[in-house]
């Protein structure tokens, strides 16, 4: 994006040096809790922050930058990172210094790894700005990386800042003030996930994905590698998995159907074992760990379609070609657990991290009740029905996790019939989940549907591409808070461990359709599982949202611009219509018309809540968000009907 085109007048620049800096005192004061005016342009806000307007840095492109250990390896990269940083903010790469920082050679970036510092946490990083440089310094190299993605994002805001008050020239330094940031993450996990079972995305764009997230100090992929559509990782064992499970022949043309239309196009596509340990190597330098997802015994219909004989049934079966639930799971057998434990042991080979998805959702019972195998099991091991059957299955799942050090993650159902006993439950069919498991002890990781599923629209569906439905706006995400304090115990809510956002690929095909669901809902959630909760303020993430936006225009992420609010539904209303609209990035224009026509640039401005005469029976008002001539947000529209 060429942002020399996009110009914001004086009054509504989004310049942090002079907006934010009069709220820090030349003193240094810490900012207050719950600030709406940030004293910095960071996401996600860091824990404590302090600003002497007095001091100043000017960093330019090529920097000289300093570590603490110049023969460390993971020092040396972590210097890398930051050259690539000044390359990209500014034009230009730095020079990673052979003396140590505080050596007496001057340094515009200095790394200090300090492994006693660690008071605040292993994750934890300080940031000091004074009139000789920068200095970040953390116990672990993960903190020095998350300091090196703050000082990212006070680039790009002072670089877009001195963007917008005029010159065609790309900036190639920038005066930062004497920031000092003491910061760590509230929570420990902090998740993306990736559905690549129904739509395959290639090693490139996983990548991608990695380096978004890194960005925003997410730490966790959850990487959804089976389902019933499709099998998208290569189990050397079990050739067929990949031969067989990896290609449908086709998906549903549309959604909601009554019956069934395929699209008529196979969909194919799998990881080899090569490409996967790649991956994980590569999300290693960003500080992140892969979970992956192997599911059981439910959404296993590629399996089935691969190896019937684990089926309750003889069959025939397919890689099924329909979204949602099939009845068709694999058996309880020997033959099955025999199948499950070779496929983990390949999968635990390449995944190195503590934890293991194994799914546990989903799973009909329908198959187990009509199998007379499934019977004898539960009237061999004394169960009482099939959900303690699951719960069965599960622990012995889990049993052989254990024994090759892993832990089990599963969807809140493992709860049903009974919980493994090291399991950790990831709760989506809401909250209650959670709250039982975190009273039960155990570790949880929150995903409930109405705050996580950023497959779920976030406007109007009239105008946004087809998706499953739903309504998980950005500021409802922002609302999110992963502890429910009002039910548990301050010892109970230490098993919250994090959250994450989910991303289904039922409706979504291409790279551009899941970064637009995406992204900027990721940065809301980045800030949930950061920032502290007492801090988080949808005033002061509002005024920082737009440097990171134009951020990700300058990589070509396809992200979706923040829309209109007050359009969310009609309404009876009297002789005179008085309507309020907003929108999340607050330097954006709101054009809007009363005729039912698609605003454009020219259309009448918002300046003030609306009280408009209803001359008919009706109105039909229609807005979009505008900033300058560069980009446009998805319409809103609404009908307000006459008492």
């Amino acid at each position: 994006m060429d942002h020399s085109k996009f110009r914001l007048a004086p009054s509504r620049r989004h310049a942090i040096t002079a907006a934010l800096l009069g709220v820090a005192s030349a003193l240094g004061a810490p900012v207050a809790a719950a600030q709406s005016v940030p004293a910095v342009a960071v996401i996600p806000y860091p824990a404590s922050v302090r600003v002497d307007s007095s001091v100043h840095f000017v960093l330019g492109p090529r920097a000289v930058i300093a570590l603490s250990a110049p023969a460390s390896s993971e020092l040396r990269a972590l210097g890398g990172v930051a050259s690539e940083i000044l390359a990209s903010t500014l034009g230009a790469k730095g020079t990673i210094s052979a003396q140590r920082a505080g050596a007496g050679a001057r340094s515009a970036i200095a790394l200090v790894l300090a492994p006693s510092d660690s008071s605040a946490g292993l994750e934890s990083y300080r940031f000091d700005v004074a009139s000789s440089g920068i200095t970040i310094t953390a116990p672990r190299t993960a903190g020095l990386f998350y300091g090196l993605q703050t000082l990212r994002s006070l680039v790009d805001a002072e670089r877009e800042s001195l963007d917008a008050t005029g010159g065609a020239a790309r900036p190639t330094s920038v005066t930062l003030p004497g920031i000092h940031i003491a910061d760590a993450p509230r929570f420990g996990y902090r998740g993306l996930h990736l559905d690549v079972g129904r739509h395959f995305f290639d090693v490139a764009f996983v990548k991608r994905w990695i380096d978004l997230m890194s960005r925003y100090k997410y730490n966790t992929l959850h990487w959804h590698l089976t389902e019933d559509q499709g099998w998208r990782i290569e189990i050397k064992k079990y050739p067929r998995l990949t031969e067989v499970g990896s290609c449908r022949k086709e998906s549903p043309a549309g959604r909601n159907q009554r019956i069934y239309v395929g699209d008529g196009v196979p969909h194919c596509g799998f990881y080899t074992q090569a490409q996967i340990r790649d991956v994980v190597a590569y999300a290693k330098t960003k500080h992140i760990t892969i979970i992956p997802e192997i599911e059981m015994p439910g959404h296993s219909k590629a399996v089935l379609a691969a190896y019937p004989e684990l089926g309750c049934t003889p069959g025939p079966f397919e890689v099924w070609t329909r979204w949602g639930v099939d009845v068709d799971i694999v058996c309880p057998s020997e033959k099955t657990f025999e199948f499950e434990q070779n496929v983990l042991s390949e999968v635990i080979a390449l995944f190195p991290g503590t934890y293991i998805h194994v799914g546990g959702d989903e799973a009909p019972k329908v198959r187990w009740q009509q199998s007379e195998l499934a019977q004898s099991v539960i009237k061999r091991e004394g169960l009482k029905d099939e959900h303690e059957l699951q719960s069965y299955f599960i622990r012995r799942i889990e049993k052989f996790l254990t024994s090759k050090g892993r832990r089990l993650i599963g969807w809140d159902e493992i709860l049903e019939g009974g919980l493994a006993p090291q399991a950790t439950v990831m709760s989506w069919r809401g909250i209650s989940g959670g709250i039982a498991a975190a009273r039960q002890n155990h570790d949880v990781i929150m995903a409930p549907g109405a705050f996580t599923y950023f497959d779920h629209t976030e406007g109007d569906v009239r105008f946004e591409p087809l998706n499953i439905g739903g309504y998980v706006p950005m500021d409802v995400v922002y609302s999110y808070d992963p502890v429910p304090s009002d039910s548990l115990t301050p010892e109970q809510a230490k098993h919250v461990i994090g959250a994450q956002a989910q991303h289904w690929s039922e409706y979504i095909a291409t790279p551009q359709q899941m970064e637009y669901i995406a992204y900027p809902r990721a940065l809301a959630m980045s800030e949930v599982l950061w920032t502290p909760q007492a801090t988080r303020n949808w005033d002061s993430f509002r005024q920082r949202l737009l440097p990171s936006v134009l951020a990700l225009d300058a990589l070509g992420v396809r992200n979706r611009y923040p829309d209109v609010h007050g359009l969310e539904r009609g309404r009876t209303v009297g002789d005179t219509l008085s309507l309020e609209l907003s929108t999340a990035i607050p330097q954006s224009e709101i054009r809007y018309t009363l005729d039912g026509s698609d605003p454009s640039r020219q259309s009448l401005l918002y300046t003030a809540p609306l009280k408009v005469p209803l001359q008919s029976d009706s109105l039909l008002v229609t807005a979009r968000a505008f900033l300058g001539d560069r980009r446009m947000s998805p319409a809103r529209q609404a009908t307000f009907k006459k008492r």
